[in-house]
This record gives structure tokens, C-alpha cells and sequence, in this order.
């Protein structure tokens, strides 16, 4: 996999658009379980983020889509990168025993990921702990927040062992044009 790439990162990404002050309104309008409300004004919703390293001859783009599973007790969140040269499956749920939202990631790179999220105010926060092989990276720590105009800033960081190994960052757009895709 092309190291640029960083896979555990696009979890963060995915998920960094769950924010309970987002000025946009949801798609979905069923059911959903009430700790997963702060999520509802992404569902049925897709965004289109660009790497802040990204270049024109050469782009690194992510596609996210976020849709209501399993009758409102969780959300789904696929992705891919650059049309499906990398891509994942999120599953969120509220984990009544750790007292918080909790995920599972799984990606097209073979390796998965737990984690869990915490929102305050337009600020998200996600650790997750890295199953598999990914580069040697054993975490990733990210933080977004809703901006102003509407766009979503996701940074992340990944820790190899007990050390910070590197990072990323992606200013998203919805999009609904935009499609998740893979290969």
C-alpha cells in the first residue's frame, strides 16, 4: 500500500463529521438510538475531503457516506480513497457498559481498528486501538471540528509503539454527487 496513504487514518476521517451543533440538517429521519442523535445531521448524507497534501497531477481524496443500520441502533460510515484505491466500513454503536459511543473499523488493507468517539460542542475526538498489519501504527488519535462555512478540518495522528509516527489532514465538503467506491 502506497505509504502516503496512512490507512488508519481514514477512520478518523469517516467519522470525524459527527458533531451535535452541526448547522445541517440530517437526510434521515427514522428512528435513531438517542445517544447516536448527534450523528443524525449526517446521515444519508455523502462528503468529498481533499488531503491538505494532495496536488493536482497527483490528488489523494476521500469519499464518506453515512447512512442509519440496523433499525437506529447504529450508523454505517463507508469510505474510499481515490476511487477505491483504499477503503473501510464503520460501524457505531452506543456501548452501554463503556458508557460512550464505540466503533469497529474494517478496512479494504485487511487490518481493523476499535475505537471510541467522544463530541463537545462542534469539536470530535476518536482513539482507536489498530488490529492487523498497518505500517506498524498500533493507534490513532484524531480531532475535527465543524468550521464556520460549513467544512469539516480532521486532523489525525498515528502512534507506532508509544511514539507519534506521522499524521494527516482533510478539509471535507459534502457532495452529493460524490461517490464511495471500490475495486
Amino acid at each position: 500500500m502506497n505509504q502516503r496513504l496512512k490507512p488508519t487514518a481514514f477512520l478518523a476521517a469517516g467519522l470525524c463529521f459527527a458533531s451535535s451543533l452541526s448547522p445541517i440538517l440530517g437526510a434521515e429521519t427514522g428512528k435513531l438510538e438517542e445517544h447516536l442523535e448527534s450523528l443524525r445531521p449526517f446521515l444519508g448524507r455523502t462528503w468529498r475531503g481533499e488531503f491538505k497534501d494532495s496536488k493536482p497531477e497527483k490528488p489523494l481524496f476521500d469519499i464518506s457516506h453515512w447512512e442509519r443500520i440496523l433499525n437506529g441502533q447504529a450508523v454505517r460510515i463507508t469510505h474510499s480513497v481515490n476511487d477505491g484505491a483504499y477503503g473501510g466500513e464503520t460501524i457505531i454503536r452506543w456501548d452501554k457498559d463503556k458508557g460512550q459511543l464505540a466503533y469497529h473499523y474494517f478496512t479494504t488493507a485487511g487490518f481493523s481498528t476499535e475505537g471510541t468517539l467522544t463530541v463537545t460542542g462542534t469539536k470530535f475526538t476518536a482513539t482507536e486501538k489498530v488490529t492487523g498489519e498497518a505500517n506498524g501504527i498500533t493507534e490513532v488519535r484524531s480531532t475535527s471540528e465543524i468550521r464556520a462555512d460549513g467544512t469539516m478540518l480532521s486532523k489525525a495522528e498515528y502512534i507506532k509503539g508509544s511514539e507519534v509516527s506521522g499524521g494527516r489532514e482533510i478539509l471535507y465538503k459534502e457532495d452529493p454527487k460524490a461517490e464511495v467506491k471500490f475495486k
